[in-house]
């Protein structure tokens, strides 16, 4: 199910590049026939745009923000208009505050096999080319091969998809949840995780291992593509066209993989199901006791991916009563 999962990850925490970085946005690059099934598609997603919506149900109010978890100096317009919502607000929910940064760390200094395998490495795993390739692909952005020979496959995978130009970046705390974050902490307004500081490593640990394999085997991204892929979701994050990266993975996942496009959804359909709709869905009840306890707006800020769609975090809240209105970001 992981085949996939180079350009959902893209999807989930569009990143900043780096000013060295030269992609080009691949929706430019798509065919008639693709321009027609990216609007057909567009059409079916509820809420499809849009990084800042307002969500009321009688007195509850929660402000859902969408996210880039790197940093960009664009993100300076946003932070700025956000301030005064952030400094009024009950509690600021995000899907991992600074404390959760720190439970994480000790886990990882605790349980190195959280990141890396135990009893095996990827040289023992892979065929001699195939572990080639990707050391060279790891040496391109700074990781030694006998580093990534002990990651777990899905980590590498994660390293792989990020072009040589934006690997400085992923070191950054610049990003617009850590930037919200910064005005609650100033203004004493109280922050609190959607979810545990572990859930994403859980659910990635939780693949078979040679489905993760499986996903490095067909997931070695070229600079120049890696560079078009993140160019790519970079822009639609700026243009608030969450939905959009969603379908342009599709339509190029479609491309590039081998598999009839049937098989090809089914797969990221199964990988959405379980890194966005499960998640979201757990984020319900999260949300909703917080607006219940509180009598000012509740802020809520997490990678805008989770957003829109039929399970996105808007129309979960739309089936429990709330209107839903969109606001400026």
């Amino acid at each position: 199910m992981f085949r996939p999962l180079i350009a959902l990850l893209l999807m989930l925490a569009p990143a900043a590049l780096h000013a060295a970085c030269e992609g080009s946005d691949l929706r430019g690059t798509l065919t008639e026939a693709e321009q027609a099934e990216r609007s057909r598609m567009l059409a079916e997603i509820p809420f499809p745009a849009g990084n800042h919506w307002r969500a009321t149900r009688g007195d509850e109010v929660i402000h859902l923000i969408g996210t880039m978890h790197l940093g960009d100096q664009r993100l300076d317009g946003p932070v700025e208009r956000l301030v005064p919502l952030v400094e009024s607000a009950s509690t600021l929910l995000l899907e991992m505050t600074r404390a959760d940064e720190t439970q994480l760390q000790q886990a990882l200094a605790a349980d190195p096999g959280m990141l890396t395998l135990k009893d095996s490495s990827l040289p023992d795993l892979l065929p001699e080319e195939t572990w080639q390739a990707l050391a060279e692909a790891a040496r391109d952005r700074g990781i030694p091969a006998i580093l990534a020979a002990k990651f777990q496959p899905w980590y590498l995978s994660m390293m792989l998809a990020t072009p040589p130009c934006a690997m400085a970046q992923l070191q950054g705390k610049t990003g617009l949840d850590k930037r919200l974050e910064d005005l609650a902490e100033g203004a004493g307004v109280p922050t609190r995780a959607l979810e545990s500081y572990d859930t994403v490593f859980r659910l990635f640990n939780a693949e078979p291992i040679e489905e993760q394999l499986e996903m490095l085997r067909t997931g070695i991204l070229d600079t120049k593509t890696a560079e078009d892929q993140f160019a790519t979701m970079f822009a639609a994050y700026f243009e608030e066209a969450h939905a959009d990266t969603l379908v342009i993975s599709r339509l190029i996942a479609r491309r590039a993989l081998p598999e009839a496009p049937a098989e090809v959804d089914k797969m990221m359909d199964e990988t959405e199901a379980q890194l966005l709709v499960a998640r979201n869905h757990a984020w319900i009840p999260v949300l909703l006791e917080a607006a219940e306890q509180s009598e000012e707006p509740v802020v809520a800020a997490f990678g805008a991916a989770h957003l829109g769609g039929t399970e996105g975090v808007l129309n979960l809240l739309a089936d429990e009563g709330f209107s839903l209105t969109r606001e400026a970001f």
